[in-house]
């Protein structure tokens, strides 16, 4: 990975580091610092690559709420992490969407924008650009459907296996709500997801393998097309 000086972790090293580029800004290096206590839970628990998904759309979120261009650039670190990998699958009479997954370009842009003419704040997002990940973590699937305000798609039965945690994550670059529902081959409700966000996450680990049928509602007031992950 591509390492400037502001990412060293120690005081020592900052000072070395100042000594060798001594016109690197203090309060650059107070910004890293802060982009690195925003990112530690995740990097101290990783997850798994549907997990970090979720976190980096739930990151950028609020950082686009809140105009916090430091919250959309670790959403975005977090999301280079991720190569989710297209599917063909499709929702039972649904129709198939035409965009994509958040992409981490498209959070770093966002950032850059936040940012304005702060030549620091754009300073770190250049680095994440141009920085190499230590290992993309592949695996998760997804498949892009689309929704009318008040519609719903449900998934003909996933087969997830016995005691490995199963995954199913859904998200939208709008203002949809949506809502995720998993049930197992009885009916039965095994999880969900209803809170009023454009982002939902269910997981669980079966006690037995069999198929689950997901349910995607979109409870907000405009059409929304939308990313479909599982593990």
């Amino acid at each position: 990975m591509k390492k400037s000086c502001i990412y060293r972790q120690e005081a020592t090293q900052h000072v070395q580091c100042n000594r060798r580029n001594p016109g690197v800004p203090m309060r650059r290096l107070l910004l890293a610092s802060a982009l690195v206590a925003v990112a530690l839970p995740a990097l101290a628990e990783p997850g798994t690559p549907v997990q970090l998904a979720e976190l980096s759309a739930r990151l950028y979120a609020t950082g686009i709420a809140q105009g916090d261009p430091l919250l959309a650039l670790s959403a975005a670190r977090l999301r280079k992490e991720i190569a989710p990998e297209l599917t063909d699958r499709s929702a039972t009479d649904g129709t198939a969407g035409t965009a994509a997954p958040l992409t981490w370009e498209e959070m770093l842009a966002s950032a850059e924008t936040l940012a304005g003419d702060d030549a620091d704040l754009l300073g770190l997002i250049a680095d994440a650009r141009d920085e190499t990940t230590k290992g993309v973590a592949s695996g998760p699937v997804y498949n892009i459907g689309t929704l009318a305000n008040g519609g719903a798609d449900t998934y003909p039965p996933i087969t997830f296996r016995a005691g490995e945690y199963a995954e199913v994550y859904v998200e939208a670059k709008t203002t949809a709500d949506l809502n995720l529902t998993v049930m197992d081959a009885e009916g039965r409700l095994v999880c969900s997801d209803t809170d009023i966000s454009s982002i939902a996450y269910c997981g669980w680990t079966p006690a037995e393998a069999g198929s689950f049928t997901l349910k995607i509602d979109n409870k907000g007031p405009v059409a929304s097309d939308y990313a479909l992950m599982t593990n």
